[in-house]
């Protein structure tokens, strides 16, 4: 008898303990939530973000089958020297055909003047994976 007795009484306890006696909440008074919105500043952007144009004399090196640096910007009437720096021959052949170089053995150089505008894209005869570009800006 006395532990029905108690398993009513901790039942009763229960029950109360589970419920609820606070009202709700009203709208609109609940704390302002935080949240991680993103900044409305913004960075600056530069207002030219092309790479600058190298004028005079530009150097290419020809080394471990590959132009360094491939990708040239420069000024109408630069003149852009290869060197063979590797043991291998390798020649600057246009895509277009309009201008090259011979065989360049190891220490042979070619140069090159870029009179006009345009982008021009050129390649070793002997190798295909090595290739190049150059813009040619006024």
């Amino acid at each position: 008898m006395k532990t029905k007795l108690s398993l009513v009484v901790l039942t009763v306890l229960l029950l109360t303990a589970c419920g609820s006696k606070t009202a709700p909440t009203p709208a609109g008074t609940l704390p302002p939530i935080a949240t991680n919105a993103p900044s409305t500043a913004l960075a600056p952007v530069p207002a030219d973000t092309s790479p600058a144009a190298l004028s005079g004399n530009v150097d290419v090196a020809i080394a471990g089958f590959a132009f360094d640096p491939a990708t040239l910007t420069i000024k109408v009437g630069t003149t852009v020297t290869w060197t063979n720096q590797d043991t291998a021959v390798h020649n600057v052949k246009a895509d277009d055909n309009s201008w090259g170089s011979n065989d360049l053995n190891k220490g042979d150089t070619f140069s090159f003047t870029f009179n006009q505008a345009g982008t021009y894209t050129y390649r070793c005869g002997f190798h295909a994976n090595m290739k190049g570009t150059i813009t040619v800006v006024p």
